[in-house]
């Protein structure tokens, strides 16, 4: 042990994020625009999807852009590891239910006790944003999940997991999808940018206001992961974090994100291979884990820290194949404290202003729905 390391004993945590691109069940449409997978395809990227899984071998693995709920499960299978636990809420293959429509949602597997889950589809009242061209933008395109966790030695855990809108420039379009507007008019381009920046931030406003709700007055852990759709240093990130808002005001360490990545203690495994995303030969990072100051090493309120991050994106420079993904996923092993099994802790998320799946889904139940 280093002098400075917190002391034993610690629980380890191993959480990962993965954008799995357009998990799919063989044969059904979920783009106009793109031809449904065949069953070669299918099997191919749920055995290349298991792999990773299996060499991830996470505790919570969060992921994004799954259509169906019974192709992550299938991939999940394909890893030969055991999750206890497996949701996408919205994209659900029962009876009643066929998958994800419109866009694909994000779910999480994980070893870990749950003792809530919910998804928050809607804006919190009064945070409505107007759109040019649009109307009020109200809603996540792919609502954000939220986890308590319990681990093995009792300490509970927040996870939060979302994917935020993307870059891609937003166009007007009638209710059969025809465009209604010059897509090769360049200043319409620029509008059409600034529409989907407008989407994000909102979109990282709301986000903000869910993890406000999670961490105020609190001392539950919390990690935020998923696809961000822009950089650790971009204003919708920061946005969402607001750690530069410790400068100058010590209280906001309590409601703060950090990222995973300038916090870990390994500084000799700081390679500079830190990206998830290649787009036009330009890397960057996309993908991000965020934590509260609980895990800052030696912070005032520290009960861990971050022990290690990795990114596993060589699969980026192997060709564009939509059988594997075009994100790299990312890893962090974190640290806690062990606690008595008996400790009490603070309740569940708080969250009062978002609103949850409709109660007739199966996975939108249990504590704190």
């Amino acid at each position: 042990m280093r002098p400075n390391d917190p002391p034993q004993p610690l629980a380890t945590l191993m959480v990962a994020t993965c954008n799995v691109l357009n998990l799919a069940n063989p044969g059904r449409l979920f783009y106009e625009n793109q031809d449904p997978y065949t069953q070669a395809e299918f099997d191919r990227k749920l055995t290349w999807l298991g792999d990773r899984f299996r060499m991830l071998n996470a505790d919570v693995l969060a992921v994004q852009e799954v259509w169906d709920d019974a192709a992550f499960k299938g991939a999940i299978g394909r890893s030969g590891l055991r999750y206890d636990f497996v949701a996408v809420p919205g994209a659900e293959n029962d009876a009643t239910h066929g998958g994800a429509q419109g866009t694909p949602r994000v779910g999480i597997a994980t070893r870990l006790q749950v003792e809530a889950l919910q998804s928050f589809p809607e804006f919190p009242p009064g945070f409505h944003v107007d759109v040019p061209g649009l109307a009020v933008h109200a809603r996540f395109e792919r609502p954000p999940l939220v986890l308590t966790l319990r681990m093995k030695h009792g300490q509970r855990l927040n996870v939060l997991t979302a994917h935020l809108k993307s870059k891609r420039p937003k166009f007007l379009q009638d209710a059969q999808g025809n465009p209604t507007e010059d897509r090769d008019d360049r200043k319409v381009m620029a509008l059409a940018s600034l529409r989907s920046l407008i989407m994000r931030g909102a979109e990282a406003m709301a986000l903000r206001c869910l993890v406000i709700d999670l961490l105020h007055r609190t001392s539950v852990p919390l990690v935020v992961m998923g696809d961000f759709n822009d950089t650790p240093d971009s204003v919708t990130t920061q946005l969402i974090c607001a750690t530069n808002e410790i400068a100058y005001d010590r209280s906001a360490r309590d409601v703060a994100l950090f990222n995973a990545y300038d916090l870990q203690g390994d500084a000799a495994l700081k390679k500079d291979v830190a990206y998830s995303h290649i787009h036009q030969g330009s890397p960057s990072v996309l993908d991000q884990i965020l934590v509260s100051e609980e895990f800052v090493h030696n912070g005032r309120n520290s009960i861990g820290d971050v022990r290690r991050v990795d990114y596993f994106n060589d699969h980026l420079h192997e060709g564009r194949d939509r059988t594997r993904s075009d994100h790299g996923f990312v890893r962090a092993l974190l640290r806690l404290k062990m606690m008595p099994a008996t400790t009490a802790a603070p309740g569940a998320p708080a969250a009062a202003h978002a609103a949850a799946e409709p109660p007739s889904s199966p996975l939108a139940s249990g504590p704190g729905m």
